[in-house]
């Protein structure tokens, strides 16, 4: 006795102390041999000469139904629950085999006095119509106390099948997955939800989309294709729960998967980890923190997760698709107004050089005037404007050749490469676009410095198209080093830019560095975006910049990787293959 009491009180602070799926258990157990030795007790009153009946025993069954049916069947449902429908079947069949008992009973004489040697037929008919009717009425008054005890979770379960329902008819990725977070949060009542998508060219899984309570402080992180938690959502394409995995730790506490397994869990602040597959394809991961009222997942949970997540990777492929075509679209329109730009360039340079020609005809008419004239019989004031005369009309003439060289540079810059790919030199590249943004920024203020090695390998590229990159990066350096100047006001700063090369046996590395005003770090994952832009309100572009700058790079089947550290500067790493395109060949 002193040992059951014991026990039972070592249960009860097992209780109190522990949380989540374990305490569940443990109170499952708890209930359980509570029932069935305090039934068990009442063997004692017969040993002691105490006229009463041990009905206690028929707890010890109910003791074992209410800890297999807990344990094996529901891992994560709520003691009410286990508890409220062992009370119905015990109820239920309680009745179905009781009642014909006692009509035996008491009715026995009754019926022998009615029926003779036959009276066993009116208990056996009655046993024969309960037993019929006991699984209806246990399934009836089973489905009426969940209803009950469950309302609440029916009810956002219910709103969940209804949302996934409506999600494939949002064609914008960004509003499915801030509208996927926001449902989920607010429905459930959770403290916090992500959406992680795969990214194919960092072949890893990052957040795309979260929504968190105030309370919550939830750091993100990257979760690579080959971490642990990928592979076992791949391999068992289940919801994972993070106590569930917990429990594993604890009964095996020096197993390294389940280690690397519940850091990478608790370093993302998961409760439940729901998988959203295309066929085989895992192209995202939901994940839930806990619920705010403390209550654990149920398995209808899950059920209604993992049809929202089916329906959601449906709607955000769907996304995907329309977001590739409105991309393909703004390249085909960008495409197009180059080369109208470029048709343009060729009218335009040729009345603009007509009249730099012009120009260059009359001021070397008039230098051949003023040099013919002889100005020594006039004063020294009148000498001094002339030789001012000349001085202008030399100026003006080399204004002309150089606007001349300027309209060569555009005409040549805004006119698509005809050419395609061709074995060209990097050096070549790199003059032409400091030539041509030498016309746009003054370099002269800054520190700019190219530092390669004499020789270098040929490239094949398409030079038009690699010398807007790194126009365009330039520019970008300048307006990042103005904006530094503008907002920190630092005394003897001077802008630098450098653009250094290496090269390998197979790639060229270029490094465009600055010392500007950096990024941001919430906006580090944004700059490749399309319309997207860091620069100030007054000089804000169009936000195509970068996003056109990686197309470019991706069509050399090369890489731009971009490190940046706000208020100090910004560096992109340009890698790119020497080795000729195939399509080249």
């Amino acid at each position: 006795m002193a040992l059951v009491g014991y026990s039972q009180y070592c249960l009860f602070i097992s209780v109190i102390q522990s949380r989540g799926k374990l305490r569940n258990q443990i109170l499952y157990f708890a209930i359980g041999t509570i029932l069935g030795f305090s039934g068990g007790l009442t063997n004692f009153f017969p040993h002691f000469r105490i006229n009463f009946y041990p009905f206690g025993n028929f707890t010890i069954p109910i003791y074992c139904l209410i800890v297999t049916y807990a344990i094996l069947r529901y891992r994560l449902l709520d003691i009410s629950i286990a508890v409220t429908r062992t009370s119905i079947f015990v109820a239920v069949y309680s009745l179905i085999l009781g009642l014909p008992l006692l009509v035996i009973y008491y009715l026995q004489n009754q019926l022998v006095g009615l029926l003779g040697v036959s009276w066993w037929i009116v208990p056996f008919l009655c046993s024969t119509a309960l037993a019929t009717l006991g699984p209806f009425l246990y399934i009836y008054f089973d489905r009426k106390a969940e209803e009950r005890l469950l309302k609440e979770q029916k009810k956002y379960q219910s709103i969940l099948k209804g949302a996934s329902a409506g999600m494939i008819r949002i064609r914008n990725l960004d509003v499915l997955l801030k509208l996927i977070v926001y449902v989920v949060t607010k429905i459930v009542k959770i403290q916090h939800a992500s959406v992680y998508l795969f990214d194919l060219e960092n072949q890893q899984f990052s957040v795309r989309a979260s929504r968190s309570s105030k309370e919550s402080n939830i750091k993100f992180f990257n979760i690579d294709l080959q971490s642990v938690l990928i592979k076992k959502l791949m391999s068992e394409k289940e919801p994972l729960v993070t106590e569930e995995i917990a429990l594993r730790l604890r009964d095996d506490p020096n197993n390294y998967y389940l280690i690397k397994l519940m850091e990478e869990l608790f370093s993302l602040s998961a409760a439940l980890v729901i998988p959203s597959f295309v066929e085989d394809r895992l192209i995202g991961i939901l994940v839930l923190g806990e619920k705010r009222s403390r209550e654990l997942y149920s398995q209808d949970d899950f059920a209604v997760f993992s049809v929202l997540a089916n329906q959601a990777a449906l709607a955000i492929e769907n996304a995907q698709f329309y977001e590739e075509i409105r991309k393909t679209q703004e390249s085909l329109f960008q495409a197009e107004k180059m080369a109208t730009i470029g048709t343009m360039a060729d009218g335009l340079s040729h009345q603009i050089n007509n009249r730099f020609h012009a120009l260059s005809l009359i001021a070397g008419d008039a230098m051949d005037v003023l040099k013919t004239y002889d100005c020594s019989q006039h004063n020294e004031e009148t000498r001094q404007i002339f030789n001012d005369l000349k001085n202008s009309l030399e100026r003006i003439q080399a204004n002309v050749l150089q606007g001349g060289e300027v309209v060569r540079g555009l005409l040549k810059y805004s006119r698509p490469g005809e050419c395609g790919f061709e074995r060209i030199s990097f050096k070549e590249v790199l003059d032409g676009a400091v030539e041509m943004v030498s016309y746009k920024i003054k370099l002269r203020e800054i520190d700019f410095v190219k530092d390669m090695p004499s020789h270098l390998p040929c490239l094949n590229a398409n030079i038009v198209q690699l010398q807007e990159v790194f126009f365009n990066l330039i520019d970008n350096a300048y307006d990042a080093i103005k904006e530094r100047q503008m907002i920190l006001n630092e005394h003897h700063y001077r802008g630098r830019i450098e653009i250094s090369v290496m090269t390998d046996q197979t790639f060229f590395h270029i490094n465009v560095q600055d010392n500007g005003i950096g990024i941001k770090p919430e906006d580090k994952q944004k700059v490749f975006t399309p319309f997207f832009t860091t620069k100030a309100t007054a000089k804000k572009g169009t936000g195509l910049g970068l996003y056109v700058i990686q197309k470019i790079i991706s069509a050399h089947d090369g890489q731009i990787r971009m490190n940046s550290v706000y208020r100090s500067g910004t560096c992109f790493t340009i890698s790119l293959p020497i080795k000729p395109r195939l399509a080249a060949a």
